[in-house]
């Protein structure tokens, strides 16, 4: 008997490097882009977070329709849902057990409803994945803070989810770890130990057992990390695997992890723990009607697409129905255009067809390692090269010119995550000329160059890797030509400049909430608007139209003054709350935390007040960003009335405008904002208040 143990003939695969993944976050990571649903209390009282008192009769989506929904996330190109459950305000969407703050209380089908039921079945008809989430933290419920919250409660809670809607293929969990609430009417304050009081490890064993498919989510994993941030993006060097490092000197938990090192990630850190890109589709999570015309349009989602699924992390796109259960026509459009264009973008692949030249194939095995691989759309068969082969290169000859802007690399991520350099070039004027480079590859790396290139040679260099590669896909893309949307500014003194990032023939525009077209006012030269009010602009160019920019200005803060604030600061250096630039910051001189921190504003003129606009510091710190506030009115400076109070929620996730109308409008010459509380403690900060 002969044996044949060449390694030629038995050419082994390359040794897997560093933490790997499971097979449920294989299936996550395929899954690139969901959507998470909010409809619920704060939908109808207009909040970002509902308080927990509110009665179940004012909830009646009476026009919801799961279907359209669900429809409208696939038509954008996304694979799957989430349902928020229950947020944290406790009401249930669904008729559980736990608690009689629940659907069945609703006047909705006359208590007979079952949002969950409708969204799995929608999601059943049109093949879409459904996962769910379910707010850790309960403004309602009077056992919150009580270990029996958390074994009777919330654990329960999750089994009815799990047992009761089939296969999901995400558990998603956050850090909500408490405050102020109802709580069965205290009316009060409670803080916990999000480190210890959930126990999540006994929590995630639950959803291990019920739903082992379920990739779990959480601020620090198990299966998949936030990125850090609510804007949509990774980092442009992006690992997969991540070290969990604890915010206070604690074992890290969900929660309770330095955020700061999420987007990047860890390279070779400890576990594989990839990132979910989170962003609302509108500037809020949950419906208000005041932010109609925000949603982000196509090409903001395109850009946003870039740069988490384009890096290798997952889209996750906040999705609001509104009080009748339904997406606005804008929301829906706005998706569709995006799925179009990723499906446009992504039809052909121009690498097809064309010769690869590869400097190392691993053993000479053609067959099984070489660079065919890289264009039969499978994420797992690859080039592979020996091992003492790290930085090779491939040269892939197109055989006649083309035009792409879009260049696709994944390496095969079950071997684990392994290159940190590589580098393009294209073969023009007889030699190489460098286009793009990345530090890291992992599951996908989509490279947008800035503008078209011709060529009939690209070349791929591996610049950087600890060990051998093992790469998946090479792909070359042409994005469709589009005009970029303008932009609309306002300086101090209410004159409105619309840019664009190139030339274009025409800039069209409205001041008094109508669409532009090509007959409306055509932009020529900055103009004033010193009023409050929403500025929409389209752009022109070769008979095609850019899409639209909505901006909406409080009132013009010329003229206005400031007092010495309450905290020592010096009218000067308070000006910066109120100088109409969103990149100087207003810091109050007090540190005490239980010193409230006000700004007195003087606008020279008695106005009539509709609400009010607070915009938190925008350098990606959250340091002294207010987020319980009182806004008080007077007419000279010394009768002082409050006219709108409470609390800006998730703001420091979603950093966004703060506009809070009030109930009645008031005239005024003064106005005052104070700060309640501020996150982290000490000074106040402040990027812009205004009026409108």
């Amino acid at each position: 008997m002969l044996f044949f143990c060449t390694s030629r003939l038995f050419a082994q695969a390359p040794s897997p490097y560093g933490a790997l993944p499971t097979p449920r976050q294989l299936t996550w990571q395929e899954t690139e882009m969901y959507c998470i649903i909010h409809l619920s209390m704060a939908t109808m009282t207009d909040k970002e977070w509902a308080y927990g008192d509110e009665n179940p009769a004012i909830f009646n989506p009476s026009n919801f329709d799961a279907m359209k929904i669900v429809a409208a996330a696939k038509a954008g190109g996304f694979k799957g849902i989430i349902v928020v459950a229950k947020h944290h305000d406790g009401f249930c969407l669904w008729p559980t057990k736990t608690t009689s703050h629940n659907i069945s209380a609703s006047p909705w089908k006359n208590g007979k409803g079952d949002l969950l039921k409708d969204y799995q079945e929608a999601c059943r008809k049109l093949g879409m994945k459904m996962g769910v989430y379910l707010s850790p933290w309960d403004r309602n419920s009077a056992l919150y803070g009580s270990p029996a919250y958390v074994s009777t409660i919330y654990r329960q809670q999750l089994k009815e989810l799990y047992t009761n809607y089939g296969p999901l293929f995400m558990s998603w969990h956050d850090g909500a770890n408490g405050g102020d609430g109802y709580y069965g009417g205290k009316r009060e304050v409670r803080k916990i130990d999000r480190s210890t009081y959930y126990g999540w490890d006994t929590t995630w064993a639950i959803t291990r057992k019920l739903q082992p498919g379920a990739a779990i989510f959480g601020d620090a994993g198990p299966d998949v990390r936030w990125v850090g941030n609510e804007e949509g993006y990774a980092g442009e060097t992006y690992w997969a695997t991540f070290t969990p490092q604890a915010a206070d000197g604690k074992v890290p938990s969900n929660g309770n992890v330095r955020y700061e090192e999420s987007p990047t990630g860890t390279r070779n850190g400890k576990y594989w723990i990839p990132a979910e890109c989170d962003v609302p589709s509108r500037p809020g999570w949950f419906y208000h009607q005041s932010q109609d015309g925000q949603t982000k349009s196509a090409y903001k989602l395109i850009d946003l697409y870039y740069k988490s699924v384009g890096r290798g992390a997952c889209l996750d796109l906040g999705l609001s129905p509104d009080k009748n259960g339904q997406l606005t026509q804008e929301d829906i459009d706005n998706l569709r255009k995006f799925g179009a264009i990723l499906k446009q973008t992504f039809a052909v692949n121009l690498a097809k067809g064309a010769t690869f030249q590869a400097s190392n194939i691993r053993s000479n095995e053609a067959n099984k390692f070489g660079p065919q691989f890289l264009t039969d759309d499978d994420r797992y068969s690859y080039w592979a090269t020996d091992n003492n082969v790290a930085t090779p290169s491939l040269v892939v000859d197109l055989h006649h010119p083309a035009t792409f802007n879009v260049i696709r690399l994944r390496e095969n991520i079950k071997l684990g995550q392994r290159i940190e350099g590589a580098a393009i070039d294209i073969y023009q004027n007889g030699s190489w000329k460098q286009i793009a480079a990345v530090n890291s590859i992992g599951a996908n790396r989509l490279i947008r160059l800035p503008q078209n290139v011709i060529t009939t040679k690209v070349r791929l260099r591996i610049t950087a890797s600890p060990v051998c590669i093992a790469i998946s896909d090479f792909g070359l893309f042409k994005e469709p030509e589009h005009l970029s949307a303008p932009v609309i500014s306002r300086n101090r003194d209410g004159l409105v400049d619309i840019t664009t990032e190139a030339p274009v023939s025409e800039i069209h525009f409205t001041t008094n909430e109508g669409e532009p077209d090509k007959n409306t006012t055509r932009f020529t030269a900055p103009f004033a608007f010193s009023g409050s009010g929403t500025i929409k602009a389209i752009a022109i160019e070769g008979g095609k139209q850019s899409e639209k920019t909505v901006k909406f200005f409080g009132l013009n803060k010329s003229g206005w003054t400031i007092k010495a604030d309450t905290a020592g600061n010096t009218a000067q250096a308070a000006m910066r709350a109120i100088d109409d630039d969103d990149h100087t910051i207003y810091i109050t001189k007090s540190s005490a935390i239980s010193q409230p921190k006000a700004i007195t504003v003087d606008m020279g003129k008695e106005l009539t007040i509709n609400g009010f606009s607070y915009l938190p510091r925008q350098d990606k710190k959250t340091e002294g960003i207010v987020d319980r506030y009182k806004y008080e009115l007077s007419l000279d400076g010394v009768q002082w009335f409050t006219v709108a109070a409470g609390e800006f929620s998730n703001i420091a996730a979603n950093p966004i405008e703060q506009n809070i109308k009030i109930k009645t409008p008031q005239k005024a010459r003064y106005f005052r904002f104070t700060a309640l509380h501020v996150i982290a403690g000490g000074p106040a900060t402040i990027a812009e208040i205004g009026v409108f």
